[in-house]
């Protein structure tokens, strides 16, 4: 179960919130109004969609440093952020990530606003992080997915794109990608496997995709970092989606607003490799 066309690969933009309410940048930044930090994100919506992107993902990503799970006030100005990018998405599918690992807060919030998906960065396992160890809660999302009929038989489904061997973090005892990709989807239950490099804006190596790919060779494969349009050729033939932010962005920062001559370079290097 996921929202995308199934007859060709989706390229996804991350839309980088900006410092939300009561997070230090927002402080910093003279605390904007939530008025003006969603017409930011839908700003940034546009320009993907324009650059013929087929989806959006919005993150909290502004908000470092990160908590486990996001306070209250930070919620609730992702979901009005949230819900105008969806509104100017169309058709077109909007993912949610609560940063750091907020599964809970970004279901409520997909249910909230329309989002067709939830990205979760530690979904099975035990991850080594700078906000510490982080334990997978799959069996509380997928219930809580169920008690607000977002699973795969509600009325408006929500997939969970569970990260593997997440960036920013290490596995905690030496698991194998294979077998983490493998507990995710057969224990887990996610309906999409994402594989990241090491930090934001760094691609993960051909080899990982592969193995992920030979492990589970009937699960939807996505590209969670650092695709730029040099590497399309190399990586777009081996996943059947890619989440981009950073190289679509003014100077390859994510913090950065979208800049459409990049985003749209990418777009067409990424129908060209799909091709």
């Amino acid at each position: 179960m996921t929202p995308f066309r199934g007859d060709r690969r989706a390229l996804v933009g991350v839309v980088h919130l900006s410092p939300l309410p009561g997070s230090p940048r927002w402080v910093d930044a003279g605390r904007p109004r939530v008025e003006a930090l969603a017409a930011r994100a839908v700003t940034d919506a546009r320009a993907y969609l324009e650059a013929g992107f087929d989806g959006l993902v919005v993150e909290n990503f502004g908000d470092a440093p990160f908590f486990k799970q996001a306070p209250p006030e930070a919620v609730a100005a992702l979901t009005r952020c949230a819900l105008e990018v969806v509104a100017a998405a169309g058709e077109r599918p909007v993912g949610i990530n609560v940063l750091r690992n907020d599964a809970h807060a970004a279901l409520a919030c997909a249910v909230a606003c329309g989002a067709r998906f939830v990205r979760v960065n530690v979904h099975t396992g035990v991850a080594v992080t700078d906000q510490g160890v982080i334990e997978g809660q799959a069996a509380r999302t997928l219930r809580l997915r169920a008690s607000l009929g977002a699973d795969r038989a509600g009325p408006h489904p929500v997939a969970v794109f569970a990260d593997v061997h997440v960036k920013h973090a290490r596995p905690l005892g030496g698991e194998e990608l294979r077998d983490a990709a493998r507990d995710a989807v057969e224990r887990g239950l996610a309906d999409a496997l994402v594989v990241t490099g090491s930090a934001t804006g760094s691609a993960p190596e051909a080899e990982r995709l592969e193995e992920v790919r030979q492990a589970l060779p009937a699960a939807p494969l996505w590209l969670g970092s650092g695709l730029s349009p040099d590497l399309c050729p190399r990586l777009v033939p081996l996943v059947d989606g890619a989440i981009v932010g950073s190289a679509a962005k003014r100077g390859g920062r994510a913090e950065q607003p979208v800049d459409p001559d990049r985003a749209a370079a990418l777009a067409r290097a990424f129908r060209t490799a799909d091709r």
